[in-house]
């Protein structure tokens, strides 16, 4: 699917399987982080959207103001984290090598890459909206 081109219509009826939507406040800051940092494809980037490709996976990204009149919008928080309680995981990602990118972009990692008995290492990385992005390979 070409993403810079395709329809609104045809790209909601190519979605399959479990979709994640991220309401942050700032699209394209939140954009340059996961590009930077875990080094994902950007499309059809503006101030209201952005589709995120990583490793054959899509996501999308929305700005507060498009979700009006939608029923989540009330329940944000003010204040970062939004995500609490849910991890964002990146298999198949070097969690050295992406936080070292995090770092020198200024976000705040939240746990080091750590060896883990699950047989992964991994690390833990804020966005500014508070989600935690999981890194992680297998050991």
């Amino acid at each position: 699917m070409e993403y810079e081109t395709v329809t609104a219509e045809d790209f909601g009826k190519s979605l399959r399987g479990i979709g994640i939507n991220l309401l942050v406040r700032d699209v394209r800051r939140t954009a340059r982080f996961l590009e930077t940092v875990f080094e994902t494809g950007i499309h059809r980037l503006s101030d209201d959207f952005a589709i995120v490709t990583c490793q054959g996976g899509i996501f999308q990204l929305h700005s507060d103001g498009t979700y009006h009149a939608n029923p989540l919008l009330g329940l944000l928080p003010e204040n970062p984290p939004r995500g609490a309680g849910v991890e964002i995981r990146f298999y198949g990602t070097d969690p050295d090598a992406a936080t070292a990118r995090a770092e020198a972009a200024g976000a705040m990692v939240l746990q080091a890459p750590t060896d883990k008995p699950h047989g992964l290492r991994e690390a833990y990385i804020l966005c500014d909206d508070g989600y935690a992005w999981v890194p992680s390979r297998p050991l």
